[in-house]
């Protein structure tokens, strides 16, 4: 699994989304890793349980995660 720094994500978006087609890319920001981006393809088999009936057009659709503030933050 390959990972990236949220600036070279930022900056580098085209480049994520090609690495993430081939394999799962974790996010890091500040040396965390904070998310995995991945394919919709994956995402769908994850998601079905690997039976593959899902396709990526009838995927989930994917809800933003609420803002945390820093007090939140641990």
């Amino acid at each position: 699994m390959q990972s990236m720094s949220a600036k070279d994500a930022k900056y580098g978006f085209g480049r994520l989304i090609d690495l993430a087609r081939s394999e799962p890319v974790v996010v890091e920001k500040h040396g965390r890793p904070v998310v995995v981006v991945l394919a919709i393809e994956e995402y769908a088999r994850l998601r079905d349980g690997a039976s593959g009936a899902a396709t990526p057009s009838v995927a989930a659709p994917i809800k933003p995660a609420a803002k945390r503030t820093r007090t939140e933050r641990a």
